[in-house]
């Protein structure tokens, strides 16, 4: 099955001849090395255009806020990944990368399209924020669908990162237009979910960087890069102080087993 209508490979990104590597239409080693930092980079790689002093901080402050958040599964899969080949860092990252999903870090783009969703819906039909939010999540709770980016297991009064990002974004003077609504959601949210439900990291993450310009399309990818940072320090703790086999021993320590077994097992075994 062909997707998309290109039958000619082609990418604004990168060329390169003998003399010269080009990115974004800059000359990589005159214009980018020693000049530019890594995260307004990782913004001209996303957009093609470089951050301004608001998007650059807004960004950096994302970036430090997901990078690290304890022994959580993916990072438990990671070192146990590196337990097992620890010639392979590479293979150990990419196993806590790919235990990321939508309970863990996947829920920032599912947010920020809610976010523009009601901002859609109230600058269409002229409706306040709080007004437009409440419309889209009765919808989403018709549908049986969760509302992305608020709740969290530990800060149940919100996620102390949330004022953090928001202080960040007023402080870089950031209009506020998506920090309001995701606020306007959470404001609606016990009235309709009957739960007090408070904005979390995953929340405030696309609240502030689209407030910047940053496509919906990448934010996904800015926690993922942000816990490549965080795994590439556990991982590195790890082969200096290994731990994985004693996660994996943990687990075998606490596991019961509730599945049949075979006739005579319990007098064989002693049990």
């Amino acid at each position: 099955m062909k997707i998309g209508k290109a039958t000619v490979p082609s990418s604004a990104i990168c060329t390169s001849d003998d003399e010269t590597i080009v990115v974004r239409g800059a000359d990589l080693c005159r214009d980018l090395i020693g000049k530019l930092g890594f995260v307004d980079y990782f913004f001209l790689l996303v957009t093609g255009r470089k951050p301004d002093a608001a998007a650059s901080r807004v960004l950096d402050a994302t970036l430090v806020a997901i990078a690290e958040h304890g022994l959580v599964p993916s990072v438990q899969a990671a070192r146990m990944t590196l337990a097992a080949a620890p010639d392979a860092m590479q293979g150990a990252v990419a196993a806590g990368i790919l235990g990321c999903g939508s309970v863990i870090l996947g829920a920032s783009e599912d947010a920020g399209r809610l976010f523009l969703r009601v901002d859609a819906l109230a600058r269409d039909k002229g409706l306040d924020l709080k007004d437009a939010a409440g419309l889209v999540v009765r919808e989403l709770r018709a549908q049986k669908q969760a509302i992305p980016g608020y709740g969290h297991p530990l800060h149940k009064a919100r996620d102390p990162r949330v004022a953090a990002l928001f202080a960040v974004a007023r402080e870089a003077g950031t209009s506020g237009r998506f920090p309001a609504i995701a606020e306007a959601i959470e404001a609606v949210l016990p009235e309709i979910t009957g739960r007090d439900l408070r904005l979390n990291v995953s929340a405030a993450i696309p609240a502030v960087l689209l407030d910047v310009g940053f496509p919906a399309e990448a934010l996904k990818g800015v926690p993922m890069l942000a816990r490549t940072a965080g795994l590439i320090a556990h991982l590195t703790e790890e082969l200096a102080a290994p731990i994985g086999f004693a996660l994996s021993y943990q687990a075998t320590r606490e596991q019961r087993y509730v599945g049949s077994l075979p006739e005579g097992w319990a007098s064989k075994s002693g049990a």
